[in-house]
């Protein structure tokens, strides 16, 4: 302002006006910088495993999926070492719980007679039995689905079906594990 001139009353009120609002808005505008930069900060909505290779990012996904604990025999005993051409075979020890006995299946032969989607939609529906953590897999995305996928299926066909599933009451032909809680005996 110029040396001796005064502003109006006008001019004045105006101005407390316009302070007033932009110290109202300030709040406002500071949130929404916060918000703005908190939602550029966050992971994606659905993160997923990126690889070289769909291939390589499905056996990275199969390893700490610890598919190969229940679908691969012999991998408890080979700590983990057994090559990938013996991997999800299938396995002819069962679960066995109230739901009957189920048994882990070859995957190397199931995805030969599914179609991406149908394994995709199979894992979506999450309807299978214990001890599969259907779950688990319900969600994950569909990247890593199809990578898993892949990876089983650049393995080939290899090995026999997994025996069928027991219904509860009825007794198995093969070996199993039990699947039940047990308490604990007296105590001498």
């Amino acid at each position: 302002m110029r040396a001796g001139l005064r502003p109006s009353a006008a001019a004045r009120a105006r101005a407390s006006r316009a302070a007033r609002w932009a110290v109202r808005g300030l709040p406002g505008a500071a949130l929404s910088a916060v918000i703005g930069c908190a939602a550029c900060a966050q992971p994606p909505a659905s993160p997923h495993v990126t690889a070289a290779s769909p291939e390589q990012a499905g056996r990275y996904l199969i390893l700490v999926g610890g598919c190969n604990d229940c679908h691969t025999p012999g991998w408890d005993r080979s700590s983990g070492r057994l090559p990938a051409s013996e991997w999800l075979t299938g396995n002819d020890v069962g679960y066995r719980g109230p739901w009957g006995t189920s048994y882990a299946e070859n995957l190397r032969l199931s995805v030969q007679h599914l179609s991406e989607d149908a394994w995709v939609r199979m894992f979506r529906a999450a309807a299978g039995r214990p001890p599969m953590p259907w779950l688990n897999y319900a969600t994950m995305h569909e990247s890593d689905l199809v990578a898993m996928y892949r990876f089983i299926r650049s393995l080939g066909a290899k090995g026999v079906r997994a025996p069928r599933a027991v219904p509860p009451g009825e007794e198995p032909e093969t070996p199993y594990i039990l699947m039940v809680p047990q308490q604990p005996g007296p105590r001498p």
